[in-house]
């Protein structure tokens, strides 16, 4: 039986290690992009690796091409399709939600710390299930762009490839968060939001 909000009342059982404010957020991912552990070295490292491959594409694509159209595409790759990219990444990070049984789940966004999020209201999930919420945008989206990539002719493949890098680094909040779980990963961590209140708790089982 999947647990309810009432049932972290019991201090016998639970402990709460973490209360969030949405508002927050930003330096909740700040601190935790900072903690250096191998899953933000290996993180970072792949970032680094994609700059090089959007590099390493655009000098071997083959043929003349006019400025305006090496102008155009870096446009696509670096602010356009990213900006494009925000509600597909959101709307697959609902899909996972769903899945894990959420049914109240919002969209919101905060554009003040220029972030936008995905929370199921007062739903609670496990530490597995929160990785796989998490993942699934990165995961999907990544490999469809190298896909893309092999198959896109000209600077189709330099838009995309810059896109690739782009929305790696636009994932760093998820990583923060997951960064957050592999430090805590001796502790049975389980989470849930309260979208009215902007608030996400994290209390762990004793």
């Amino acid at each position: 039986m999947s647990l309810q909000i009432e049932d972290f009342n019991d201090q016998s059982r639970f402990r709460q290690i973490q209360a969030i404010a949405y508002s927050d957020l930003v330096s909740f991912v700040l601190e935790y992009l900072g903690r250096k552990t191998w899953l933000m070295i290996s993180y970072w490292s792949l970032c680094i690796i994609l700059s090089g491959l959007a590099l390493t594409v655009r000098i071997h694509i083959v043929g003349y091409f006019p400025v305006k159209e090496i102008l155009l595409h870096s446009l696509l790759g670096f602010i356009i399709f990213p900006i494009l990219m925000i509600p597909v990444h959101e709307f697959m990070h609902v899909i996972p939600f769903w899945l894990t049984g959420a049914k109240r789940i919002r969209v919101g966004a905060d554009l003040k710390q220029y972030i936008f999020y995905v929370t199921a209201h007062r739903h609670v999930i496990k530490a597995c299930q929160f990785r796989f919420v998490a993942l699934v945008p990165f995961i999907i989206i990544s490999v469809a762009l190298i896909f893309l990539i092999f198959y896109m002719p000209g600077l189709w493949k330099w838009s995309l490839s810059v896109l690739l890098f782009v929305h790696a680094t636009m994932c760093a909040g998820d990583f923060a968060m997951l960064n957050f779980y592999y430090i805590n990963k001796h502790r049975k961590i389980y989470t849930w939001d309260d979208a009215d209140e902007k608030m996400a708790y994290f209390y762990e089982e004793i």
